[in-house]
């Protein structure tokens, strides 16, 4: 067996996301060499657009040469929204770190495998902590909105401020690290602009690049950016116990660099999307001995996105964090009112009337008469002045467990059904009180136009396709991340989430890795080095 100095890295670790950058802390920590390879750009607050009219910096579109931070995926039974650039998904979700409910832990997905809720409470709490978790401290007018909301259907208990990784001390002033004994980088008090979702401007969003991959770099984690991985091969022995050899090409220059590393150890953290996707293509090249279970167990938090915009012209609900508070609707499911900055109206061009139906004869029927009984109000929310401050986007969320598989064609990745009814846009309940939340402000609600048309649903919570099992029949990576078939080799992203947590994956994703870096020894003390 070679020796450790005859590879490059002792780890190389695929993405730089949630599971990515807790795995390039706590390797790095334990004394091993790490390079994190990441698809994006790493972007810093000016490169950030100001606006999401701004196409170029807001989407990634490589063949388009849009090199921003938010990806648009379209399949055939759901439509996925996702962030690129290091720091991965930190970059443009909202902030929201909560821990799920205890039907997340019992799911018969996994519950074989482990007291789930025990087994990661001091994981939820570390991670809490790294990512500078705490309490919204203000309001704004959408989240009162949504409290009255919460009254008028006797739920007024059950709303609350959402726990958000925001650092918020005094409003534009910039202060020396407050949160790892300076040891990370100046932070500066948020000013709830509602401009999250965009790339943080101001220094105030914890996203990675300001905690885990910061501090991993003080242990010497090396980062490099614009290049995506297409191979992992074992360097010698089928099970990969010598090494392995990673490729990669330039993911923002078409014929752009090529260069190769080899490594002891791998970690796959490029998020639900791109580490299946990548899984689906090694099974079939240099890993076959990957379980035939890759690609299954793709699950969404059964979500609906539902936009109210306000008839009232002086109305504003772009201030505040990204998603300020929360409305627990019954014990499977959550609503949350979601911001863009002012000025941030491009999803406008997306939007259609709020239809249900069962066919789509039926909803374009429905919104070509809802545009014939409504034809001054459908023009005034189009043609509104600020389609972003005069609108609060509802997030709908339930714990729901009905899954997709992933699989590869001619023209990349595409999904059929894996097990129970395939997922749906038409949520009744959101409809409902979407509608009641349009009679508070005076607004209107309205869908985007793939879900209304094509009952496509949408969601940024996209998981599964790696999930965990009691053997390679059952799943892709055992209960402590490592995959079947192969030595040294792991997989820490949403990928690996095997049940619907019905919240905010991030916090549970950062909870998953922590518990499963906590499994490899140090260095100095790994027997198999």
């Amino acid at each position: 067996m070679p020796e450790t100095h005859d590879h490059d890295y002792d780890f190389v670790i695929i993405g730089s996301g949630f599971g990515g950058s807790v795995s390039a802390l706590r390797l790095s920590e334990k004394g091993y060499r790490v390079l994190v390879i990441e698809k994006g750009k790493w972007l810093s607050e000016q490169d950030f657009p100001h606006s999401n009219w701004n196409f170029k910096r807001w989407l990634w579109l490589p063949s388009l040469k849009f090199f921003g931070l938010f990806k648009l995926t379209f399949f055939r039974h759901v439509a996925t929204l996702s962030g690129v650039g290091v720091g991965g998904g930190s970059l443009v979700y909202a902030n929201t770190l909560p821990v799920p409910k205890k039907k997340f832990f019992t799911a018969e997905t996994w519950k074989h495998l482990a007291d789930w809720e025990k087994e990661l409470k001091p994981f939820y709490d570390l991670a809490l902590r790294m990512l500078g978790a705490t309490k919204n401290p203000k309001l704004y007018p959408g989240d009162e909105a949504l409290k009255t909301l919460a009254s008028q259907i006797g739920m007024q208990h059950h709303f609350e401020p959402t726990t958000v990784g925001v650092f918020f001390g005094e409003p534009g002033v910039t202060v020396e690290d407050p949160y790892f004994d300076g040891k990370g980088p100046e932070r500066t008090g948020c000013i709830f602009c509602g401009g999250c979702m965009l790339g943080c401007r101001h220094n105030a969003k914890n996203s990675l690049d300001k905690n885990y991959l910061y501090l991993a770099q003080q242990h010497g984690a090396h980062i490099q950016a614009e290049s995506e991985v297409y191979e992992v091969a074992p360097l010698v022995s089928e099970d990969g116990s010598d090494g392995y050899r990673i490729r990669w090409r330039s993911s923002t220059h078409w014929f752009g660099d090529k260069g190769e590393v080899t490594s002891r150890g791998v970690v796959f953290a490029g998020g639900a999307l791109g580490t299946t996707e990548l899984l689906l293509r090694l099974k079939k090249s240099t890993l076959p001995r990957l379980s035939d279970r890759v690609g299954s167990g793709v699950r969404t938090n059964s979500e609906s996105l539902i936009g109210v915009t306000s008839l009232d012209k002086n109305a504003s609900y772009s201030e505040g964090v990204a998603i300020g508070s929360i409305l627990h609707t019954d014990e499977n499911s959550h609503l949350e009112p979601v911001r863009y900055p002012a000025g941030s109206g491009a999803w406008r061009m997306l939007m259609s009337p709020l239809v249900y139906g069962n066919t789509l004869v039926s909803r374009v029927l429905k919104g070509v008469l809802d545009w014939l009984r409504h034809p001054l109000t459908n023009l005034r929310l189009f043609f509104v002045d600020d389609w972003a401050k005069r609108t609060q986007i509802l997030l709908f969320m339930q714990t729901i467990n009905t899954t997709l598989r992933f699989t590869r064609g001619l023209f990349g990745m595409h999904t059929t059904l894996d097990q129970g009814p395939a997922p749906t846009a038409f949520l009744p309940e959101a409809k409902s009180l979407a509608e009641r939340y349009a009679r508070i402000i005076n607004g209107k609600p309205t869908t985007l136009a793939t879900e209304a048309l094509f009952g496509i649903p949408t969601t940024a919570h996209i998981l599964g396709g790696a999930v965990m099992g009691s053997s390679a029949e059952e799943g892709v990576i055992d209960k402590d991340n490592r995959v079947f078939g192969y030595a040294n080799m792991y997989i820490c992203d949403g990928s690996m989430i095997s049940a619907n947590p019905g919240v905010n994956p991030s916090l549970t994703i950062t909870a998953l890795s922590e518990r499963a870096m906590s499994k490899i020894p140090s260095k100095q003390d790994n027997q198999d080095w």
